[in-house]
């Protein structure tokens, strides 16, 4: 039987978000024999595993608590590690690949003791600068770090975390920044009958897409509407995503009185929603840092260059890498509604500047960012640690 490496992740479709999108473009282009992705049995698994052709076990991989002094915790650790013993005898795997240092790291760095199987994990950014404010959560990871072959970072701001917390050094870490397909986010002609179904018509588009999170920021972008309105009346702002802060942002919309001027969009395809990122006029991640959770890179910034839009972004975590600033988007200070007003009303105020950036987005990811590039990078990674 050939050997194979395994790719254990919670994040991956059809669960929505940035990294479990990066592990389903980066893994779907590599050998099919090579790769068995284990993945968390959600809602929907079935008939999107039905879609494709990569090898794909599900289990539960989701729990609340990722501490060992917590009974539950110890219990998902045991389940979890007695399952995926099985799969490593039984699917010769060799190597394992893994989504997140907790808690998809610590059930590898188990597994290291106890089938001498090596590992890689992969870094975020949020989640080990989220996981050093526990001294329990701390100490973990500096375990699951240590032990790791490689620690694969998305961002430079990631990697310098890494190395501040104390967790690895430059001898074992390596960047690789996300990517986006080119053969589906692109620039596209205007398109009126969309716009005129989504009641988008005569209409200022300013969008975000991202999970409905506090870090996220669109509960700033919403709170800079009333002054954005001042000098473009025609201005809506569009939020595409899910998440637990939708009700919070409801109420918000309808204390600032901006129901007509602001939608929410949840359940939409993948092709509308880069047809959203094609028909808009700027996007927008309004984020933030909240405590210790940041933004570890913003692939969604990269997809809106790609489609020929100019991109604004919070001064958080990785975004900075994303785009050619001045040139292709603008990094502000999102914590407060007023800047963000502000640097929209200008962008707004010189049309032609508008449209120069987003042709320098669309020149700057497609040099950088596609996922063609990023599996030269890639495959480079894996073959210099053997994994």
């Amino acid at each position: 039987m050939k050997k194979k490496t395994l790719v254990l992740t919670e994040n991956f479709p059809p669960m929505s978000g940035g990294s479990g999108r990066w592990f389903w473009e980066l893994y779907s282009r590599l050998p099919t024999d090579e790769y068995l992705v284990v993945a968390d049995d959600i809602a929907g698994a079935f008939e999107f595993d039905k879609s494709h052709n990569i090898n794909v076990i599900r289990m539960p991989l989701s729990c609340s608590e990722w501490g060992f002094k917590s009974l539950l915790g110890l219990n998902f650790y045991f389940h979890s590690v007695r399952q995926l013993i099985k799969i490593i005898k039984d699917e010769n795997i060799t190597h394992i690949h893994t989504g997140r240092v907790i808690h998809e790291g610590v059930i590898a760095w188990l597994l290291s003791f106890l089938t001498k199987t090596t590992y890689i994990t992969f870094v975020h950014g949020e989640d080990v600068e989220t996981a050093a404010t526990s001294r329990e959560h701390n100490l973990m990871v500096k375990q699951v770090c240590k032990k790791a072959q490689a620690i694969i970072c998305n961002s430079h701001n990631s990697a310098n975390i890494v190395k501040r917390l104390s967790y690895a050094s430059d001898n074992k870490i390596t960047v690789l920044h996300p990517g986006f397909d080119e053969q589906k986010f692109f620039p596209a002609k205007h398109d009126p009958l969309f716009k005129e179904k989504m009641g988008w018509v005569d209409k200022k588009i300013i969008l975000t897409v991202g999970r409905l999170q506090e870090r996220k920021g669109q509960d700033k972008m919403i709170e800079a509407m009333p002054a954005l309105l001042k000098q473009n009346p025609n201005t809506l702002y569009v939020i595409v995503g899910r998440g637990e802060c939708k009700e919070n942002l409801e109420c918000l919309v309808e204390r600032l009185f901006l129901q007509n001027n602001v939608q929410f969009l949840d359940e939409i395809s993948d092709e509308e929603m880069i047809k959203c990122y094609q028909q808009c006029d700027l996007f927008i991640l309004p984020n933030r840092t909240i405590d210790n959770d940041i933004e570890g890179f913003g692939m969604v910034l990269v997809e809106a260059q790609a489609c020929g839009k100019a991109v604004v972004a919070g001064d958080s975590g990785g975004t900075k890498e994303t785009m050619d600033i001045g040139n292709s988007g603008l990094v502000i200070d999102c914590s407060k509604s007023e800047i963000i007003s502000a640097a929209l009303n200008d962008l707004f105020s010189n049309e032609s500047r508008l449209q120069k950036m987003g042709l320098e987005g669309e020149t700057f990811v497609n040099t950088h960012f596609t996922w063609d590039t990023h599996l030269i990078k890639a495959k480079k990674t894996f073959a210099q640690f053997n994994v």
